[in-house]
């Protein structure tokens, strides 16, 4: 991290954003809370980086010990970026900076949010009261990346690859999905738009937006 400046504050709150206040930085801790993710990943999902700044930011904070590079043999045969331990003290962090931050009007030239940015969004509105009473597994695609819940005694909990079929599957892109909840877009017009696919009772889709709240 050579030709940084710092704030040569003993804060605990100026060293962690000596670590990590850098544009980009708290950006790609976000897009690794959910998995690890190849550069490529990375990039596609950070609209707006270039590939030169996500390399450094990813030499500083590997450096830094908040994230590791691990190589993933064949077939894969690619290196991921994932968080450190250290690195995972910073998801209440981002957490709390999601739920700050939804209330604030994004830009008019606001660019498609990531899987990881539309889901962070998602389990910070759950409305357990909102969800009372509501049993269903759901699964969302969401481009390539493939999310799985289920909902049961007002809590969302995610669910691994191998768990069981999902009563409901609604495929779309992110920016579509938190429209939906949003309630500025019905699963009608989203499906006649050929925006949203979806398997499963309309009426499912419906109780499953319903049990969130987002500004």
């Amino acid at each position: 991290m050579l030709g940084r400046r710092h704030y040569r504050d003993p804060c605990p709150v100026a060293q962690a954003l000596d670590l990590v206040g850098e544009r980009w930085a708290l950006l790609v801790v976000r897009e690794l809370l959910l998995g690890p993710k190849r550069f490529t990943d990375l990039r596609a999902q950070l609209q707006g980086v270039s590939p030169n700044v996500l390399s450094l930011r990813l030499e500083e904070l590997e450096a830094a010990g908040v994230i590791e590079r691990r190589y993933l043999p064949p077939p894969a045969a690619s290196h991921v970026y994932e968080l450190s331990a250290q690195g995972r003290e910073l998801e209440p962090i981002v957490r709390a900076l999601v739920r700050f931050g939804r209330h604030c009007p994004p830009p008019a030239d606001a660019l498609e949010p990531s899987p990881a940015s539309a889901i962070l969004q998602l389990e910070a509105g759950f409305d357990p009261e909102a969800a009372a009473g509501l049993k269903l597994r759901v699964l969302l695609q969401l481009g390539l990346e493939v999310f799985r819940y289920r909902i049961t005694k007002k809590e969302l909990r995610p669910q691994a690859a191998e768990a069981a079929e999902a009563e409901l599957s609604l495929a779309c892109k992110p920016g579509t999905l938190l429209g939906l909840m949003r309630g500025g877009q019905t699963l009608e017009a989203a499906m006649d738009a050929g925006a949203l696919q979806m398997d499963g009772d309309p009426e499912l889709a419906r109780a499953f937006l319903a049990s969130f709240h987002l500004p």
